[in-house]
């Protein structure tokens, strides 16, 4: 057994604000937010195909699907602002939060096209990760996503998540099945996942064309 005498209950993570060279994290304020986002994420179904709210065909739904994420038992959610130009970009949540044994989850990510595959958006899981083992000393930090979701497989595995396993017929979402991807990375992981992102955000990883030098998978290979 791997005893842990000394460890005690954590403080609950929260959705206080957060600042990096690239974005902002705010507390998801719905009515004030919702235009920005509206701007950031129009009408673009694709973006909620994997999401339990959306697509949206309005400002006013949108605003509605705001409200059901910021109101959602044990979320604590973000809207994200680029630095540069004060615009909303998108949204994210810790979710699931268990203090007493050190664990928490991020999810609800939800980014606009334009700030997808950008400096920024790797910097918010950067952000996100740093306050959770740096700040509040927890022991797991969790990504779960829909088993189709490719691209957030994908994105897992670039931000230094280990796959778990799935978990099937874990949910129904908007009337179907869910089989549900299991991700994590753990408090004694993270030093070198967090040297990996400081090495990929460096202005000297890019080009003057803000064009990147080395990908953040091959950093530390």
């Amino acid at each position: 057994m791997n005893e842990l005498s000394d460890w005690t209950a954590r403080t609950p993570v929260t959705n206080a604000p957060m600042a990096g060279r690239f974005v902002r994290l705010e507390p998801l304020d719905p009515q004030a937010h919702a235009d920005g986002l509206w701007q950031a994420f129009g009408t673009n179904a694709d973006l909620w195909t994997y999401m339990p709210v959306g697509p949206f065909a309005s400002r006013t739904e949108l605003e509605a699907g705001l409200e059901w994420i910021a109101t959602r038992p044990g979320w604590d959610g973000f809207t994200i602002f680029d630095t540069e130009t004060g615009d909303a970009c998108g949204t994210a949540s810790y979710m699931r939060t268990d203090a007493a044994n050190g664990a928490t989850e991020i999810g609800s990510i939800v980014y606009g096209e334009q700030f997808q595959r950008t400096r920024g958006a790797t910097e918010v899981q950067y952000l996100c990760a740093g306050r959770v083992f740096d700040a509040l000393g927890y022991r797991r930090y969790e990504w779960k996503c829909n088993d189709l979701n490719q691209a957030s497989k994908r994105a897992a595995e670039r931000f230094g998540f280990t796959y778990e396993g799935t978990f099937r017929q874990h949910m129904v979402v908007k009337g179907a099945n869910r089989d549900t991807a299991w991700f994590a990375m753990l408090d004694n992981e993270w030093p070198s996942i967090k040297a990996r992102f400081e090495a990929w955000l460096d202005p000297a990883n890019f080009d003057a064309g803000g064009r990147q030098k080395r990908r953040l998978s091959d950093i530390g290979e």
